[in-house]
């Protein structure tokens, strides 16, 4: 067994092209070659904001204040519709996010966030797993919760990939 970090900016590749069996993605995923399994886990959203960001001190965010700052771009490898559900083009209010530097990784944002070159909205499990000195994590309070789970390659089923979903569904979502 091998993990490995899904590419932000091409989420859907290395489930194609074989590299990896299983990848444990953000809701929606609408590829007409992927199955999507059971929910892993659900949570809500924080925002990755510089340590001395005027929002670190606050005790949350929203999705209308996006539209005050800039979000990192994941590029056209990302399809649209899938990074709209994490970083939405638009506030409720129809006020643009402004996008930013390119990231193509999950690394590569936090570095951005933390150089004072973006904000980054994500789910609360990557705050959990990736505390960094120079980010603070802000809980945005008006973003839906954010649902995780098991995509393969539809013509890869294999009993090792269904036992893991049944697992994965015998379990149920982890609330984040």
């Amino acid at each position: 067994m091998q993990f490995t970090e899904v590419v932000g900016s091409d989420p859907f590749t290395s489930l194609r092209t074989g590299e990896t069996d299983v990848n444990v993605l953000w809701l929606p995923v609408a590829e007409p070659d992927l199955t999507v399994g059971p929910t892993v886990a659900t949570g809500g959203r924080v925002l990755a904001v510089p340590a001395e960001h005027p929002l670190a001190g606050r005790g949350s965010a929203s999705l209308e204040g996006l539209a005050d700052n800039r979000v990192a771009d994941l590029g056209p490898g990302a399809p649209e519709y899938w990074v709209a559900s994490m970083v939405p083009t638009r506030t409720p209010l129809g006020r643009r996010i402004p996008r930013g530097p390119a990231a193509h990784t999950f690394h590569e944002i936090l570095a951005l966030v933390a150089a004072g070159l973006c904000v980054h909205p994500l789910g609360v499990l990557a705050a959990h797993c990736n505390s960094h000195p120079g980010i603070a994590f802000v809980p945005i309070h008006d973003a839906p919760e954010l649902p995780l789970a098991l995509v393969w390659r539809s013509t890869a089923d294999s009993p090792a990939i269904r036992a893991l979903a049944r697992t994965g569904a015998d379990i149920g979502p982890v609330s984040l």
